[in-house]
């Protein structure tokens, strides 16, 4: 999805004008943030829209989001210097690709479930196995109405996994059964994420700390990581258990400040650093998406995390006990209160900024 231009002055005037200004009022306490390492240069001007990347043994894969131009809606092969190598079709027009992931036997999985309007009946994952010439579509449908998502995640036994793109609590949901070409598999809700706060630096300000635009999961199938456009937050996942780590686990955060547009992450192949790339779509002509590593935290998180409010009763078969992550980086005492009804005014702007402020493709 093309989010508002970070530059675009309309949106800054809409937030002052709506009052909700104070609730972007932070004072700094974020988590020490590494320096991010470049990579490679994406040069190819089809790549202007990245929103998934996948490392693999030679290099990335790599999807635009739902691009108007035709000859960037393809899944995109890249070699280790971000070169692209080759570029395989959708065999009919994808609605709005935001994510992708690329499991242990080769299959790339692209998400098609981005819905701006929430207005999609359906969503969809496309799959390519190796040695084929195009992905397959496969259909699904939310229990409880359309949502906006843009992050993907494939559990170590082949289960996808698709978190909203929300304020507050994200959506965690997956389908009651396997997928098949041409039909339409029910999703249901089996759990929710609280990600911990964040003051860290970034084009959006309040918005950019809490709207997960992408997520991955390491080679080894014991982490997972999801990111917004501020942050990335590693989860450990015992026992192979992704909803339950997402659900009830305290991540470690790895802070991503002032990317123009980030919305893709990966694991390195090594499983030692994270890679971002971000959208440059909207950024000054002669802009190209890079690859940034960023190296992880090395000691895992222990702190018990607090327990969150029962899962709302929409929740479909198979719900875990939600629980809510104890900030990481929380503000120590004697911070700046932030403003008079944040809680209200934070959920008042999401609304605003998804409604209003949205560049809208169609």
């Amino acid at each position: 999805m093309r989010e508002v231009d970070p530059g675009n002055r309309r949106w800054r005037a809409a937030l002052i004008a709506s009052g909700v200004v104070v609730a972007l009022v932070v004072t700094p306490g974020a988590a020490t943030a590494a320096p991010a390492t470049p990579v490679c240069r994406v040069a190819d001007e089809r790549l202007d829209e990245i929103s998934g990347l996948a490392a693999t043994d030679d290099g990335f894969v790599a999807v635009n989001d739902g691009s108007d131009e035709e000859s960037h809606r393809r899944i995109f092969f890249l070699d280790a210097d971000c070169a692209v190598v080759r570029a395989v079709r959708f065999p009919s027009r994808p609605r709005d690709t935001e994510d992708l992931a690329v499991t242990a036997d080769g299959t790339v999985w692209v998400a098609d479930i981005g819905d701006n309007d929430r207005a999609r009946e359906t969503v969809a994952l496309w799959t390519l196995r190796p040695g084929s010439r195009q992905p397959i579509l496969h259909r699904m449908a939310y229990p409880d109405g359309p949502h906006d998502a843009e992050a993907l995640l494939v559990t170590g036994d082949g289960r996808p996994l698709i978190i909203t793109k929300q304020g507050g609590a994200a959506g965690l949901y997956a389908p009651t059964a396997p997928l098949r070409a041409g039909a339409t598999v029910p999703l249901s809700r089996v759990g929710e994420v609280r990600l911990p706060d964040s003051t860290t630096d970034n084009p959006y300000g309040f918005f950019g700390r809490g709207l997960i635009t992408g997520a991955a999961g390491a080679p080894d199938r014991r982490r997972v990581v999801l990111r917004t456009y501020a942050d990335a937050f590693e989860f450990d996942v015992p026992g192979g258990d992704v909803v339950a780590a997402l659900t009830s686990g305290r991540p470690r955060v790895v802070p991503l400040p002032d990317e123009p547009q980030g919305e893709a992450v990966t694991y390195s192949m090594d499983g030692r650093f994270l890679l971002t790339v971000s959208e440059t779509a909207d950024q000054p002509p002669g802009t190209r998406p890079t690859v940034l590593r960023y190296p992880l935290p090395a000691a895992p998180a222990t702190t018990p995390a607090r327990p969150a409010p029962p899962a709302s009763s929409s929740a479909g078969p198979g719900t875990r006990p939600q629980a809510a992550p104890t900030p990481a980086n929380r503000r120590q005492s004697g911070t700046a209160a932030v403003g008079v009804g944040v809680a209200g005014l934070a959920v008042a702007a999401l609304v605003l900024l998804g409604l209003a402020l949205k560049r809208r493709r169609r």
